[in-house]
């Protein structure tokens, strides 16, 4: 009867784990979850590993590795899947390695603006990098493992940069603020220093507010699951697997999340109502219509990426859905970077004039070439 029993109370509390120790007497191991799909760039089934995954007591227990689910399909759909993330990347990668580029040589682009999008497309460029390589990675390979110390570095970065992101945001908002209200001013305001000056803060300030919730979100006993219904570390699944009470964890979460986003969208919006002011003071409409065109890739940026991010993490846990947080943070981590550089080179004359002309210049010294390769190969043959 007790060994009955027993057994009935480990069916009952029977959570997948993984382990790389041998059973425990007693226990039947189990192969790894499959997901119900295989991976197109692999015959085994997904998150197969040589660690063994088994149902265990919830006593001595620490997780090794993680399992991300990621997107569940059917193979021709995950290869879909796979070439519209990549070259929404590659995208993402080239087109604001460009606005680098062209910001840091272009005589033209010298002003606070085009420093803060510089710094915004650093941001940027690595905040993709975080998830989607293991995404890619992924859908090629069929391994969705990930170590525990792995799934807690990219959490902590993809927040980190997040959080850069939003503070960035709001120091854009700022610079477009002076430069439309105090037009005079804004030069001995928006100096070089007090412009570095206002990136590093950003950089800090993200730095210790992700901290704190890091640390708390890897002392928690993941002893429920190692399986992350998500495509990368997520904090809120992770949150979800612990079998300790999180209820602190998440409203300290949420607290400091609700303040760093919408705080910032709170300087964001007053910022723009300012500039708004300020530009229907204009008298004439050239002058209107220029200030409003400066502003409006900004404002377009500020929308989508405040936007999906206020759905994702400014709400109750108990509120959360995995099928919609999963597309939502695809849309933020692929789509969105990789729209940015449309959004602001193709609204910002002087960024088209600079790549207009460096495209000429590349083109002029590529025939320049052709010609003299021309010359040395007719004078091979002369002779």
């Amino acid at each position: 009867m007790g060994d009955e029993r027993g057994a009935s109370t480990d069916k009952h509390h029977s959570p997948w784990h993984l382990t790389s120790h041998r059973p425990h007497q007693g226990m039947v191991s189990e192969g790894p979850p499959t997901f119900g799909y295989k991976s197109f760039g692999s015959s085994l089934p997904l998150g197969r590993s040589s660690s063994t995954l088994l149902p265990m007591s919830h006593s001595n227990y620490s997780v090794q590795e993680f399992f991300l689910v990621g997107f569940p399909m059917a193979p021709s759909a995950q290869l879909l899947l796979f070439f519209l993330v990549l070259v929404n990347y590659l995208i993402t990668l080239s087109g604001n390695g460009v606005i680098i580029c062209i910001t840091l040589s272009d005589y033209r682009l010298q002003s606070p603006m085009y420093f803060f999008l510089r710094n915004f497309s650093f941001v940027e460029i690595w905040f993709t990098t975080v998830t989607v390589p293991k995404l890619l990675a992924g859908f090629l390979t069929g391994s969705r493992s990930i170590t525990f110390v792995g799934c807690m570095a990219q959490c902590y970065f993809y927040f980190l940069l997040g959080a850069t992101e939003f503070l960035l945001l709001g120091v854009m908002s700022f610079d477009r603020y002076q430069a439309v209200c105090n037009p005079l001013r804004y030069p001995a305001l928006m100096t070089g220093n007090f412009c570095l000056k206002l990136v590093c803060g950003s950089w800090v300030a993200a730095f210790f507010t992700i901290l704190g919730p890091l640390i708390m979100v890897t002392g928690l006993s993941y002893c429920n699951s190692n399986i992350i219904n998500h495509f990368f570390c997520d904090r809120t699944p992770l949150v979800n697997l612990a079998c300790t009470d999180t209820e602190w964890v998440e409203n300290i979460n949420l607290v400091l999340a609700g303040v760093l986003i919408l705080g910032s969208l709170v300087l964001t919006v007053i910022s723009y109502c300012l500039i708004t002011l300020a530009v229907l003071w204009i008298p004439s409409a050239q002058g209107r219509r220029k200030a409003f065109s400066t502003c409006a890739s900004h404002m377009m940026v500020v929308t989508i990426v405040y936007g999906s991010h206020i759905f994702m993490h400014v709400r109750t846990p108990h509120t959360y859905t995995e099928r919609v947080d999963k597309v939502v943070a695809l849309m933020t981590s692929v789509v969105a970077p990789s729209l940015n550089p449309f959004i602001y080179t193709l609204r910002n004359e002087k960024v088209k004039e600079a790549l207009r002309e460096a495209a000429q210049k590349r083109g002029l010294f590529c025939t320049n070439e052709i010609k003299e390769a021309k010359t040395d190969f007719l004078r091979i043959v002369m002779r």
